[in-house]
């Protein structure tokens, strides 16, 4: 496994649009991080304002549907932010004993497209 990979135990407590959520992450050894924005890495989802207003609602509502509340895996990459400060990371969402990228699945599902940045 690629060394600048990190994998870490965390609850989703929002989700703010399509692509954004906040997550509470356990770090090990009774150490955790509280409310730390995570943007969804390799994919680009609909705006929540504008003429995409409605499509991000959707792509939304999906994401949260899927991972609001619950316990996920979640794979950053070391030290990488984003431009507005937000940790780049795959979400992982354990389905009927297995592991699903969700950032896959919003793709998969149209809520989101694939995207290089």
């Amino acid at each position: 496994m690629d060394d600048k990979l990190y994998f870490y135990r965390a609850k989703v407590i929002s989700v703010y649009d399509g692509d954004t959520c906040t997550v509470h992450i356990d770090l090990g050894l009774k150490m955790w991080v509280h409310s730390e924005k995570i943007r969804l890495s390799r994919i680009n989802a609909p705006e929540m304002r504008g003429p995409e207003k409605e499509q991000g609602r959707q792509s939304r509502d999906y994401l949260r549907g899927l991972i609001l509340g619950k316990n996920i895996l979640l794979q950053t990459q070391k030290d990488q932010q984003g431009k507005y400060g937000r940790y780049l990371g795959e979400i992982w969402l354990e389905i009927d004993g297995q592991w699903q990228n969700v950032n896959d699945m919003l793709v998969q599902n149209g809520f989101a497209e694939y995207k290089d940045y």
